[in-house]
C-alpha cells in the first residue's frame, strides 16, 4: 500500500498540469463548470436574493395566517400502515393547522385499515378512502382530490416527516407571487445511518435535492415538485385533471401547470425527512423507474415543449433541454470519454481511477460544506463527508449506468409500462392513451 500511494504522487507530481486537463477534460470542461462553479455562483445569488425579499416574504407569510386557507393534505400509498402514526403526530405538531388531512389506502393488504379507522374515530384524520382494489398511486391521489376542500394541496408519502414549520413554510411561496402554481418542499434523508447506500443517498439528496433544485428554482427551470412533498393550487390541479399515471407522475404533473404558464418554486424551508432505499435491488428498481420517466414524459408525453408553436416558452424548452443534455447527452458522451481513457492509457488506469475520485472527492466536498453552511441541521450533516470519497463511484459509475440501461430500455421496450410499481390494468390503459 505505501509503495502504491508514493508511486501515485511520484507520478501526479511529475506530469504537466496540460495533461491533467486532457485525461480529465470531462470533469473540467463539463462537470466542473456546470455543477461546481455555477451551481455556487448561483446559490450564492439565491441566499442574497432570498435575504433581501425577506421583509416581503415576512409579510407574505403574515398574510397566509391572516388569511388561514383550509388546505388539504392528501396521502395516498399501499402497506403504509406503519408509517400513518407517526405521520399523524408529526402533522400534529406543525405551526399550521388548518388543514384537511385525507389518507388513501391503495388496496392495501396489511393493518393499514385497521390502523386508519381508527384514527378516523379518534379525530386525527379528517378522511380515510380505501381502494378494496389497487389502482396505483395516481388512481389513489385522484380519489383523494375528489374529496379535497382546500385551496391548496399538499402531496405526502406516508414515511415522510416534517420540521415544525414545514407546511407553513411550503404554503408562504404561494402568497409572495400569485403566479406560482406549484411549490416543492426540501427532502431529506432521515435513516442515512442505517447503511452505507442509504449515507451516499443522504449525500446525494443535499446535492440534487437542496442545492441542485435551489438553482434550477433561482433560474426558472425547476422542473420537479416531489410527491413525498409537494404543494399545488387546488384550482390548477382541477384543470389538468389530476395526476397521470406513473411513473414519474411527479413531474408530469408539474410540466403540465408549467406548460399552463404558471411559476413552480423550490422552498428549501420547507424540511421533510424520508427513508431511502438501504439495499442494492430496491434502490436499482427506485432509480430504473425514475430514469425510465426521463423517455416516456420529457421525449414522448411533452414533445410538444420543443415545438415552436403559439403555446411555446423559452423556460419549459430551457428547463427540458437542460435536463435531457446533462442526463442523456452526457451519460452517452461519458461512456466514449471513459471507453477511450481505457484504450488508449492501460498502463496508468488505476492512477487515473484514484485521481478521478480525489478530484471528483474535492469538488463533492466543497458542494457539501456550502450546503451544510446553509442548511438547519448543518451539524449533523457534516458528518456526511465521510461518504464523499466513495461518491464518485456511487453517482458517476454506479447510478450512471442505471440511469443509461433504464433510458434504453424504456426508448425501446417502453418498460415502464410493465413496472409492477403500477396496476396492470392501469399501465394497460396508459398504453393504450399514451399516458
Amino acid at each position: 500500500m505505501i509503495e502504491f500511494w508514493q508511486r501515485f504522487f511520484d507520478f501526479w507530481l511529475n506530469v504537466p498540469p496540460e495533461r491533467i486537463v486532457r485525461l480529465f477534460w470531462y470533469f473540467f470542461l463539463l462537470e466542473v463548470p456546470r455543477y461546481l462553479l455555477f451551481d455556487l455562483i448561483v446559490v450564492i445569488l439565491f441566499m442574497l436574493k432570498r435575504l433581501w425579499n425577506s421583509p416581503s416574504y415576512q409579510a407574505a407569510n403574515n398574510q397566509l395566517f391572516a388569511e388561514n386557507p383550509l388546505i388539504s393534505i392528501i396521502v395516498p400509498g399501499k402497506n403504509e400502515g406503519r408509517h400513518i402514526p407517526k405521520l399523524v403526530e408529526s402533522l400534529t405538531e406543525q405551526t399550521y393547522q388548518n388543514y384537511q388531512l385525507i389518507i388513501i389506502d391503495d388496496g392495501s393488504d396489511d393493518n393499514t385499515p385497521l390502523i386508519c379507522r381508527k384514527l378516523e374515530q379518534e379525530g386525527k384524520i379528517d378522511l380515510f378512502l380505501r381502494n378494496e382494489e389497487r389502482g396505483g398511486k395516481a388512481s389513489a391521489a385522484n380519489l383523494a382530490l375528489r374529496f379535497a376542500k382546500g385551496k391548496y394541496v399538499v402531496h405526502l408519502d406516508a414515511d415522510t416527516s416534517f420540521d415544525r414549520d414545514a407546511i407553513e413554510k411550503i404554503l408562504t411561496p404561494f402568497y409572495t407571487d400569485p403566479e406560482i402554481g406549484a411549490v416543492g418542499g426540501n427532502v431529506k434523508v432521515r435513516n442515512a445511518k442505517e447503511a452505507v447506500i442509504a449515507g451516499f443517498q443522504a449525500v446525494e439528496y443535499l446535492q440534487t435535492i437542496t442545492m441542485g433544485r435551489m438553482v434550477a428554482s433561482y433560474l426558472g427551470i425547476y422542473k420537479i415538485v416531489s410527491g413525498a412533498f409537494g404543494a399545488f393550487r387546488k384550482d390548477l390541479i382541477d384543470r389538468v385533471g389530476g395526476w397521470d399515471i406513473g411513473p414519474g407522475l411527479d413531474g408530469d404533473i408539474t410540466v403540465k401547470i408549467r406548460k399552463m404558464g404558471y411559476r413552480i418554486v423550490f422552498e428549501p424551508r420547507a424540511v421533510s425527512l424520508t427513508n431511502v432505499p438501504i439495499s442494492i435491488k430496491k434502490l436499482t428498481n427506485q432509480r430504473f423507474r425514475w430514469s425510465r420517466s426521463m423517455v416516456r414524459f420529457r421525449l414522448r408525453k411533452h414533445a410538444d415543449i420543443f415545438v415552436p408553436d403559439q403555446n411555446f416558452q423559452f423556460r419549459n424548452f430551457f428547463s427540458s433541454v437542460e435536463n435531457l443534455f446533462y442526463n442523456v447527452v452526457l451519460d452517452a458522451l461519458w461512456f466514449y470519454y471513459v471507453i477511450r481513457l481505457v484504450v488508449q492509457n492501460p498502463d496508468i488506469i488505476f492512477l487515473m481511477i484514484v485521481m478521478k475520485m480525489f478530484l471528483y472527492g474535492m469538488s463533492n466536498f466543497v458542494q457539501v460544506i456550502l450546503v451544510c453552511l446553509m442548511s438547519e441541521r448543518g451539524r449533523q450533516e457534516i458528518k456526511l463527508v465521510m461518504y464523499i470519497p466513495f461518491m464518485s463511484i456511487y453517482d458517476g459509475y454506479y447510478l450512471r449506468i442505471v440511469r443509461t440501461i433504464a433510458y434504453f430500455r424504456e426508448w425501446l421496450t417502453s418498460s415502464s409500462y410493465n413496472d409492477a410499481w403500477n396496476p396492470s390494468k392501469s399501465s394497460v390503459q396508459a398504453k393504450e392513451h399514451r399516458l
